[in-house]
């Protein structure tokens, strides 16, 4: 009599949500922001990042205000800018203006200056200031910014960050990939997860199901145990992010 093997089942994907009213608050007047980990004078112990995330800050400034000259160093910086747009400058001399649907990748490796202002004098600009952390310390800085148009994230997962610059994205010292996406009422986008790897979903506009789960504007989730995680838009035309992470 031969015996049959039985595979076990795959257990079911872990969710975990960081709901956006939960998130740390900022309010400096000329800024208006939400942490989803610690940051800053924020300071949460149960939320100092996911797995090479470490900071997801949605950030709204005041027209004619910004971040005056700061420094970082040895960290990956993305910007998502949502409305608005938002006046860049740094030490290595670049002077840019990110518009709504432009992606700006910095590496601070081994020390940047850099300024943020809102290049508009009426309206706020609106946008997601990302944190990921590099392979190694000790990189040389560089930076680099592009367009992703609606029709380019449509009712499907773009790649706007990798580590290899894949398939036209902005290219970072982190094994993180950052997609994008506009989903319309009833559409999906599904991503597939080598083993290992999770995932983290962050809702900038709408709401969406994640595998079952309703995620609503400004909600982040990390997933963890999946193969493979699948997002339904809910409303008219949901914005979000989604990170495969090491």
């Amino acid at each position: 009599m031969t015996a049959t093997l039985k595979t076990a089942p795959l257990a079911a994907p872990k969710i975990v949500v960081r709901p956006s009213a939960q998130r740390g608050p900022v309010d400096f007047g000329w800024l208006q922001s939400r942490h989803s980990f610690s940051f800053g004078g924020y300071y949460d112990p149960n939320h100092m990042g996911f797995r090479g995330l470490r900071v997801i800050n949605e950030d709204r400034v005041a027209p004619g205000t910004g971040f005056d000259t700061h420094g970082h160093r040895d960290m990956e910086i993305v910007s998502y800018v949502l409305e608005g747009a938002l006046a860049h400058k740094d030490s290595m001399g670049n002077v840019e203006e990110l518009k709504a649907g432009e992606v700006q990748a910095m590496s601070a490796g081994t020390g940047i200056l850099h300024s943020e202002f809102n290049a508009d004098k009426a309206a706020p600009v609106h946008f997601l200031q990302i944190w990921l952390l590099p392979d190694r310390n000790g990189h040389t800085p560089r930076y680099a910014q592009k367009m992703f148009t609606a029709t380019d994230k449509r009712n499907k997962l773009s790649l706007v960050v990798s580590p290899d610059g894949a398939d036209g994205s902005l290219p970072t010292h982190s094994g993180a990939r950052m997609y994008a996406s506009l989903l319309d009422a009833g559409k999906s986008v599904a991503l597939d997860l080598a083993p290992g790897r999770a995932a983290w979903a962050q809702v900038a506009r709408g709401s969406v199901d994640l595998d079952g789960t309703v995620l609503a504007e400004g909600d982040g989730a990390a997933v963890t145990d999946a193969a493979r995680i699948a997002l339904t838009g809910l409303a008219p035309e949901s914005e979000l992010l989604v990170f495969d992470l090491k």
